[in-house]
């Protein structure tokens, strides 16, 4: 059985979905591609309870690393990216090309850059943290916009931090 249930965060609302016990999606519902769950899964927010707590704790700034049994689906050269990406630490960045050469893959940067764009769990599985090589911020599935504001929020662009007015961006809910 499939689960659903949608929460309100700063960088807009997230579907997650998973079989009760593994979280297979995030999904940025205001971004580009909203993922519109199946007439044969059920809304319920309790098996989620987990997953919102930390990402709850992530936006405040209290959580680095994401701790939730996870069921993405893809190749294993999809999945081999994503295991790598879930090793590039808060607040750092890597280019494209030094993702594919941690995965043994040195001229196949864009192979990596398309896994990285099919990651069906983002913030968890943090492919916001791959950049372009020049330092450029490159598509995101849920907007560059987003890909900004979770960098902003882990520090991990120039400038990038607190708002003039001090006050960190809260969980909305």
């Amino acid at each position: 059985m499939k689960y659903w249930h949608e929460i309100d965060t700063p960088v807009g609302k997230l579907l997650l979905a998973g079989d009760g016990f593994r979280l297979t999606h995030v999904c940025f519902q205001s971004g580009p591609h909203p993922m519109r769950p199946e007439d044969d899964w059920t809304a319920s927010r309790e098996p989620f309870e987990t997953a919102i707590a930390q990402l709850r704790e992530y936006f405040e700034g209290r959580r680095r690393r994401f701790e939730l049994p996870l069921a993405p689906t893809g190749t294993d050269f999809q999945r081999r990216v994503w295991r790598a990406l879930a090793t590039i630490p808060f607040g750092e960045t890597i280019s494209y090309g030094e993702l594919a050469h941690r995965i043994g893959n040195p001229r196949g940067s864009r192979a990596v850059g398309l896994a990285n764009g099919a990651n069906p769990l983002p913030i968890v599985v943090p492919c916001h943290r791959v950049i372009g090589a020049n330092g450029s911020l490159t598509g995101f599935g849920g907007g560059l916009p987003i890909k900004r504001a979770l960098l902003a929020l882990e520090h991990a662009l120039p400038g990038a931090g607190e708002d003039p007015s001090g006050q960190r961006t809260l969980w909305a809910e």
